[in-house]
């Protein structure tokens, strides 16, 4: 019997030993096993960043057309009478130029040409829903050359006319792009395009009538 409890002991230990092998090295000695991982973060969700052609175009389309806006509003300070143009003008600088950036952000990520946020040399003749050698709303050269000489009450309402086409313009723009479009921001662009543009539309039909 002594025999018997001594085999038994080293049976016993041996088998500790493999279940202690076991447990110590199962994160190596059992491949596919390893839950703690996480997924690979490097692999992005399935609609992440996709875009086709008509959120291109909006892109390409928009940047000079909000230039030609911001560079309408950047007479007002020195030409205008009214105070409220006055203000208008800087409401439509602030909010076109971050968004200059997001769309020129999203042409690189894409590796999609970026038009030049200035508008000397721009020819967009080639692209749709072009007016006057621009995009829908956009003023010709002779346009922008007369608002420039214009000044006090003239230059208001030469200013809200202009820039109410303008706006109208860019609205249709985004208007497509929600119709057409497939990148998700681009499309959350253009509703706010939608929104705050028409409001300054608005705005800009009530200043008319009180001149």
């Amino acid at each position: 019997m002594k025999i018997i409890r001594v085999a038994g002991v080293s049976i016993t230990a041996a088998v500790a030993a493999v279940l202690l092998a076991g447990c110590t090295g199962s994160d190596q000695a059992m491949p596919g096993m390893d839950h703690g991982t996480p997924p690979s973060a490097s692999q992005p969700p399935a609609e992440a960043g996709q875009h086709n052609d008509a959120d291109m175009a909006f892109a390409q389309g928009m940047i000079p057309h909000h230039t030609q806006a911001i560079k309408m509003s950047q007479l007002a300070p020195e030409r205008a009478q009214s105070e409220q143009v006055k203000n208008l003008a800087r409401q439509i600088e602030a909010a076109q130029g971050p968004e200059i950036d997001t769309l020129t952000g999203w042409l690189k990520g894409w590796g999609a040409p970026a038009p030049q946020s200035g508008m000397s040399g721009m020819d967009h003749g080639d692209m749709p829903g072009m007016e006057h050698g621009g995009m829908q709303g956009m003023m010709a050269p002779e346009d922008m050359q007369t608002l420039q000489e214009a000044k006090g009450a003239e230059f208001d309402r030469m200013f809200l006319e202009m820039m109410i086409k303008h706006h109208e313009g860019a609205v249709g723009m985004a208007r497509t792009e929600l119709a057409q479009g497939q990148f998700s921001e681009a499309k959350q662009m253009a509703e706010q395009i939608i929104s705050s543009q028409q409001a300054e539309i608005k705005t800009m039909q009530d200043l008319l009538k009180q001149g």
